[in-house]
């Protein structure tokens, strides 16, 4: 039995259509009209279920961001080992970049870079993703240490972290040239420095 009320589902729709418009034109460059013109709805009917263009933006970059996490998830989740789950996460990025999940490319990055001075609730949402994924790397690596397949002096904060600048940053200049390039560079690098840790 559907559960679900017509509000919700109302609520829902918004989000999901905003997600692709904020994605693509960044929060600066999204209008409410923009969003009566992708949802078909007024604007009272927008204002029914949010507040302000601003709750529209995050509950849109939630459900942006989280369709991501759940794709990272699942690609870690159908591997056994931790360096099987890391090759798995960088052909996951190295596919990413031609065919983008998410129309816009990634909204982790697309939010980050918008967000940054400009909009301290919507930044502190894509801190907060970038927590979670973070703590999924290092539980990555953790497990690696634990099982053997990884040195017992590598750092699973250090990897981490250089593991998603990386990553994103060869996201940020590939699609600024339109070039997959930079991005498969990264990837070699990150896949050597993943060898050089297998111990």
């Amino acid at each position: 039995m559907d559960t679900v009320t017509k509000a919700e589902r109302t609520r829902q729709y918004i989000i999901e259509q905003a997600a692709h418009l904020f994605n693509q034109r960044g929060y600066a460059g999204t209008s409410l009209q923009d969003i009566m013109a992708a949802t078909g709805l007024t604007k009272g009917g927008i204002y029914g279920h949010f507040e302000s263009k601003e709750e529209i933006a995050i509950a849109a970059f939630e459900y942006a961001s989280g369709h991501i996490l759940q794709l990272l998830a699942q690609t870690i989740n159908g591997h056994v080992t931790a360096i099987a789950k890391l090759e798995a996460l960088l052909e996951f990025y190295k596919k990413y970049i031609i065919t983008p999940p998410i129309t816009g490319g990634c909204p982790i990055l697309n939010t980050s870079v918008e967000a940054d001075d400009t909009n301290p609730l919507l930044r502190a949402s894509v801190v907060k993703v970038l927590h979670k994924m973070q703590r999924s790397l290092e539980n990555i690596v953790q497990l690696g240490i634990q099982n053997g397949e990884l040195k017992a002096t590598t750092n699973p904060e250090q990897f981490a972290i250089l593991f998603i600048t990386m990553i994103e940053g060869g996201v940020m200049v590939s699609k600024a040239y339109g070039k997959p390039h930079y991005l498969h560079t990264v990837i070699r690098q990150l896949r050597q420095m993943i060898s050089e840790m297998k111990s």
